[in-house]
């Protein structure tokens, strides 16, 4: 009776998952490489009509294997880069509005934008941010059609608390004003304050989270 009144309460205050408001591209920062600071090359801005943010964490439901997956496509993001001279990139901050987060089940998105796990029926919690502080792996001039792969190491801020994360990213430049691309982490959930609620036919929750985010960057 406990656990399904807690499941009840969670429902309630995980809200109805509608963003606050409509994400706007963040400026770019300072320089995330050691060459010159100098602004230099295009600049590729996130499309979300074409970009997934998700999570993946796995779990034992009613007593059998279950991986949850999670995505939205409400993120925003740019990056400035020289396609002659890698190693100038520049990045701004990288948004995701964990809000919006949706999975197979309405009861579990609401239990997610609960205070216990994400609290992002919440507005002081409702974003997740990530301000890159270094790069490493990219270098010289790129190919038309070859995929880089390089790591995006920087501060990434979940539900009040930051910890420093990399990320292992691989991107294609289809053209000068088109990039594609992958990026992954992971995450531990204590790092970052997410609990699991006690409810009816969950348990053994993993402690790891993969964070995903899959994009298309064109040229603004």
């Amino acid at each position: 009776m406990l656990g399904v009144a807690a499941f009840a309460w969670l429902y309630f205050v995980g809200g109805s998952g509608e963003p606050s408001t409509e994400l706007t591209t963040p400026p770019l920062a300072a320089a995330t490489t050691t060459a010159p600071t100098s602004a230099s090359g295009g600049q590729a801005v996130i499309d979300p009509a074409q970009s997934v943010a998700s999570f993946e964490i796995d779990e034992i439901l009613r007593d059998s294997p279950n991986r949850v997956v999670g995505t939205t496509s409400e993120l925003a993001g740019q990056i400035q880069v020289d396609t002659a001279d890698l190693i100038s990139v520049h990045f701004s901050q990288i948004i995701i509005n964990a809000r919006t987060f949706e999975t197979d089940s309405d009861r579990r998105d609401r239990a997610i934008r609960s205070p216990v796990i994400l609290n992002s029926g919440s507005d002081e919690f409702e974003l997740v941010t990530f301000d890159v502080t270094s790069v490493d792996g990219l270098s010289g001039e790129v190919v038309m059609g070859d995929t880089i792969e390089f790591t995006v190491t920087g501060n990434l801020s979940i539900k009040g608390t930051t910890s420093s994360v990399t990320f292992q990213v691989a991107g294609t430049f289809f053209d000068e004003s088109t990039i594609e691309g992958s990026a992954e982490a992971t995450v531990l959930r204590e790092d970052f304050g997410i609990g699991i609620p006690s409810v009816p036919g969950v348990a053994d929750v993993s402690e790891e989270v993969l964070i995903r985010l899959e994009f298309v960057a064109t040229s603004v």
